[in-house]
């Protein structure tokens, strides 16, 4: 079995993004206050949240832990997914974004468990991947009212897959702000096969 040992790269924080109310998309601000909780007053905010669609194991409305508190993207990826469905732009905020990162290639593909130690302190730990869907597909459709919304919706799913950015937790709270540099520590890494030989 291959293993890939740890590894540290750094990149920046682009911009950052708020939910307030029940809105799934997101706004921009100058900074954003992170308690254990989350971003303080987003709708993904909690120590828990509520089973869905992407957890067919548990019966919907059953209390989980919150391992969705942060949607963490990369613009280089946004243009990749834009220029697959043929419109000009997917921005952050019209899918719910809550901080863009620069300068890590293939955000996206971070694996499980990294951690991204931010310069002012924060410190979160990446969950996985963020799996696109039509709801995010749909925000992206309003903006495009040329466009047939039920088949960009669709091709946002497709054009999104391992581009769609990560969702994260708050591991070590505080204040994240547009600029600041970031590190991420990726963990060690291999491919479980369940039949394990030496």
């Amino acid at each position: 079995m291959e293993i890939i040992g740890q590894q540290k790269i750094t990149g920046k924080v682009g911009a950052v993004y708020t939910a307030a109310g029940e809105s799934f998309t997101t706004q921009p601000v100058e900074s954003l206050a992170l308690t254990f909780e989350g971003i303080i007053g987003d709708r993904h905010a909690g120590f828990t949240r509520r089973a869905g669609g992407r957890e067919p194991w548990y019966p919907r409305g059953t209390q989980m832990r919150n391992e969705r508190q942060i949607s963490i993207l990369s613009l280089d990826e946004l243009a990749d997914i834009a220029a697959d469905m043929g419109i000009a732009d997917v921005r952050p905020e019209w899918i719910g974004g809550n901080l863009t990162i620069e300068g890590i290639p293939h955000l996206s593909m971070l694996p499980a468990s990294t951690l991204l130690f931010f310069e002012g302190g924060v410190t979160l730990k990446v969950d996985f991947q963020n799996l696109p869907c039509r709801v995010a597909g749909s925000a992206i459709a309003e903006n495009y009212p040329d466009r047939e919304p039920d088949g960009l919706s669709l091709d946002f799913v497709k054009a999104a897959k391992r581009r769609r950015g990560l969702i994260a937790w708050v591991e070590i709270p505080g204040t994240i702000r547009a600029g600041e540099a970031v590190r991420a520590r990726i963990p060690e890494q291999w491919i479980y096969n369940g039949a394990l030989t030496e």
